[in-house]
């Protein structure tokens, strides 16, 4: 399976205080706030690195954009949006914004720093997942998709790469860039084609519907260590998807295999978690009968895996990228550029 990896990081810390004040015209840059350290990953738009916070000591996750890119590539609004809704979530299940700022050239999100690494990561070093564990996991995403769910956003790119791992052993629902407040439908194509709904690909408008699609395909693939649809061609994905046929593995028990039918249930009227009972209905499957949710809620549940971690600011569970590039330098906007990111300071 070819899958392209886009690496998202984050980590706060809930009494942290970090200015939001914009660069733009101070000479007193909130990025002077940080010591920047190791690069943690690589994107479209920039790069995000590893920062301490020279007054507290706290590290961070420092999401650096270029602005000439992101307007090359028509995503203003796109990333307007992702800061708008990171700006109005808080929950311990998503790696939570905890300030932002730009100046001239760059955007910055200041994120959690999760130093445990991506699921992605850990999933393929164990080959597969066991039951109890793709069992927690999958809980604790059921309950941050109902908090999201109550606020009407659908959050849309479910997948490993997306969830990342604290010290202690929780998942944290990263990157928002899809993230999207939904009333009714929207008709985007958008997201990683293994974790595509059947109504997306078909274009008939979807809404929150394909978080629990993508929930069912998560949960196949932490038990079996693959997919259920997968190819090498796109294309080919989507017909395997539209199909709906994929057989299940035999190390999957009863329990497993009605969750992941059901959560795979091309009607999204019928599909689990699309009722009137929304994350409720999923919470009362049969499959997780032996959790306590009360635990899971309040993180009092054990962790069925803790990644190692020698301490804060510990890299690592990543990989290793150059700390330099051509083009990390950028010339300035001209005025009716720079406008186009003035509304971020109101967020």
């Amino acid at each position: 399976m070819l899958r392209s990896l886009r690496k998202h990081l984050g980590g706060k810390d809930a009494d942290d205080e970090v200015s939001d004040r914009t660069a733009n015209g101070n000479s007193t840059s909130p990025l002077r706030q940080f010591e920047l350290l190791k690069t943690l990953g690589t994107g479209t738009f920039g790069r995000v690195r590893l920062v301490r916070q020279l007054s507290s000591g706290r590290y961070y996750a420092l999401k650096i954009s270029k602005k000439s890119a992101i307007i090359r590539l028509k995503q203003v609004e796109h990333v307007k949006n992702e800061v708008s809704l990171l700006s109005r979530i808080d929950h311990p299940g998503v790696v939570n914004l905890v300030s932002h700022f730009h100046d001239d050239t760059k955007l910055y999100l200041v994120m959690e720093y999760v130093e445990g690494g991506e699921l992605f990561s850990h999933l393929r070093s164990a080959v597969r997942f066991s039951n109890t564990q793709s069992m927690i996991y999958a809980a604790e995403i059921v309950l941050t998709f109902g908090y999201l769910h109550s606020m009407n956003i659908a959050y849309r790119d479910l997948k490993p790469e997306n969830l990342l791992l604290t010290r202690e052993g929780r998942i944290k629902v990263a990157d928002f860039g899809f993230a999207k407040v939904v009333e009714t439908r929207t008709w985007t194509l958008c997201g990683t084609p293994e974790y595509l709904a059947p109504e997306i690909i078909q274009s008939k408008g979807h809404g929150k519907s394909v978080d629990w699609w993508a929930l069912g395909i998560l949960i196949f693939e932490c038990l079996a260590g693959y997919p259920p649809f997968y190819d090498d061609n796109p294309v080919q994905i989507y017909q395997k998807i539209l199909s709906g046929r994929f057989d299940m593995p035999r190390s999957f028990n009863s329990d497993a295999k009605d969750i992941v039918k059901q959560l795979l249930t091309e009607d999204r009227t019928k599909r689990l978690g699309c009722t009137r009972g929304g994350a409720a209905s999923v919470q009362e499957h049969r499959w997780f009968a032996p959790l306590d949710w009360a635990a899971v809620r309040n993180m009092k549940h054990e962790a069925p895996f803790l990644p190692r971690v020698s301490g804060n600011g510990d890299t690592s569970n990543f990989e290793t990228y150059p700390e330099s590039v051509d083009g990390d330098s950028e010339p300035p906007l001209s005025a009716a550029e720079r406008a186009l990111f003035d509304d971020l300071d109101r967020m």
